[in-house]
């Protein structure tokens, strides 16, 4: 026998709302995130010790949210591609890889676009912190392995606009 009274009615409603909202597919915090952190681009190069100068395409995290966002979520990166991280000041950094799906080579800079440290091959989805090593103004990431493959080394040159119009150039 089939009970129908009020509370019975209301357990059923609320069994069927939670079935069915179960089954709507969801936004998750990734995909809503990317369709609301946007970032602007420009060119950015590195000149080695050697005069050696190898060109990027980075993406710019200048705010709070893209900066806490960075690179997050991503599957892949070209080659010549990145991500300036503009703190707005000299400070020290701390950066992690949590949420990060690709393997990342962090150069910290100096207000002045020189490289100062140098974090090889961040591990994908690890919360262990990488430490600037010291006040920086920017960091850039890179595909892991850029580093090594290119020879690019502390002391290095970076120029790019965002850098340039801090130094007033």
């Amino acid at each position: 026998m089939v009970s129908h009274t009020p509370f019975a009615v209301l357990k059923s409603a609320a069994l069927a709302l939670f079935l069915v909202c179960g089954a709507v597919p969801t936004i998750s915090a990734a995909q809503t995130a990317e369709q609301t952190v946007k970032f602007e681009s420009e060119p950015l190069s590195i000149k080695t010790a050697k005069g050696e100068t190898h060109t990027f395409t980075v993406e710019l995290a200048l705010t709070e949210p893209q900066l806490e966002f960075g690179l997050m979520y991503r599957d892949r990166m070209p080659a010549d591609h990145g991500m300036l991280f503009d703190f707005g000041t000299s400070r020290p950094v701390m950066m992690w890889m949590k949420n990060t799906k690709l393997p990342l080579d962090m150069l910290f800079l100096a207000r002045n676009g020189v490289i100062t440290h140098i974090q090889e091959n961040a591990v994908p989805y690890s919360e262990a912190i990488i430490n600037s090593g010291g006040p920086v103004d920017y960091v850039i990431e890179l595909n892991g392995g850029i580093v090594k493959k290119l020879g690019l080394a502390v002391g290095d040159q970076v120029t790019s606009g965002t850098i340039a119009a801090k130094l007033g150039k």
